[in-house]
């Protein structure tokens, strides 16, 4: 059938080299394309079929590989009246490079391939809080320089939030006779006569480690 399918063509072909009328080279080039396509589909079809093979569904796990950083500790910083600046010894960073995380009450950055290493600089908890987006980053050859706008305007003590370690712990050093003489005011002012002058007295009484005995009756 193959043998049939070219001598048809051949033959087809040499009308079309022949025919002069339009319409006649037009009828003879549809049948030749006709018969090219049934040739070559009866081409395939006699072709041995080999099965597609199926790709195997594999999983493939990210490495990541950790990360070492070198911690920023020393830094310098001046203030106005509204904003703050902090100022970074570092050469070589790259502004495409670098991390940026930026709260009301914190900054983290991380400075990436500088000189082969990665650098972070934090402030977990500033003294009083700031406007995040309008934080700005100036990269110098030899520096970096954080600008940071204050939410409120005023002057900080610190960089740092710190507790206050002087603050007096009141349970530690509340006087004990405290509560039994506001008890003993609270009786005074709102009692008749007879109790305020008891109450006097057991006040008095008080001073002397009396003043139980003085207030049993009015248990």
């Amino acid at each position: 059938m193959a043998d049939d399918f070219s001598l048809d063509l051949e033959e087809l072909r040499n009308l079309q080299s022949i025919a002069k009328r339009p319409r006649v080279i037009y009828l003879i080039s549809s049948e030749i394309h006709n018969l090219e396509k049934l040739s070559k589909e009866k081409a395939s079809s006699s072709a041995p079929q080999h099965p597609t093979p199926i790709p195997m569904a594999t999983t493939k796990v990210p490495y990541t590989p950790t990360q070492t950083y070198t911690t920023l500790s020393s830094f310098s910083w001046e203030q106005d009246n509204d904003k703050v600046k902090i100022y970074l010894s570092l050469e070589g960073v790259q502004e495409e490079k670098m991390e940026k995380n930026i709260s009301p009450n914190s900054i983290e950055f991380k400075f990436h391939d500088v000189q082969g290493k990665i650098y972070q600089f934090a402030i977990p908890k500033f003294n009083k809080d700031i406007v995040p987006d309008q934080t700005k980053v100036m990269i110098k050859p030899t520096r970096v320089i954080v600008h940071l706008v204050k939410a409120s305007k005023g002057s900080w003590q610190d960089l740092h939030y710190k507790e206050d370690k002087l603050k007096p712990n009141l349970d530690k050093e509340k006087d004990p006779m405290a509560g039994i003489m506001d008890l003993m005011k609270n009786m005074y002012e709102e009692g008749d006569e007879e109790m305020k002058k008891t109450i006097a007295k057991a006040w008095t009484d008080a001073r002397s480690g009396k003043t139980a005995d003085s207030l049993k009756g009015y248990r």
